[in-house]
């Protein structure tokens, strides 16, 4: 089975959802294997307009598996209207639709809001307080909650 990769080199604004979506149609898994809900993916199919910010563009594909790798940091929130917004468009129909990697980061309220306070401050980065900085920051300390922290309490 081949394998394509798609790897942005520019920063993360160069239009990877759109390369991706192409290879979609004969793929069986699209797997994102890093970032958070900062990026938005736009995709037009039959007229309509999906928009996905954690779940891969391969979601408009049937029987095609998406999976989210544990490089994620994922705001539940977002993910969860992801999940029912596709599921009324007719996507996301089987379970192993979407597979989500129990060592994936949670971004929790508290990261969002650091992540708003600290662009409020002189030495703001530009970020789209989304939380997505203090998320890895959590990982990297260890101090992270993930995906299986839920399940396995």
């Amino acid at each position: 089975m081949p394998v394509v990769v798609v790897v942005g080199a520019q920063w993360g604004d160069e239009g990877k959802g759109k390369i991706v979506d192409l290879f979609t149609e004969s793929a069986q898994a699209v797997v994102r294997w890093a970032g958070g809900a900062n990026a938005g993916h736009t995709l037009v199919v039959d007229g309509k307009k999906h928009v996905t910010h954690l779940i891969p563009s391969g979601v408009l594909r049937k029987k095609v598996t998406c999976v989210l790798g544990e490089g994620m940091v994922i705001d539940p929130g977002i993910l969860l209207d992801e999940i029912r917004t596709f599921r009324e468009s007719g996507f996301l129909e089987r379970d192993e639709d979407l597979l989500v990697a129990q060592r994936a980061h949670l971004t929790m309220p508290f990261h969002r809001e650091l992540d708003r306070l600290r662009e409020e401050s002189p030495n703001k980065l530009g970020t789209t307080k989304r939380g997505i900085g203090p998320t890895y920051e959590s990982k990297a300390a260890r101090a992270g909650i993930r995906v299986g922290d839920l399940l396995r309490p």
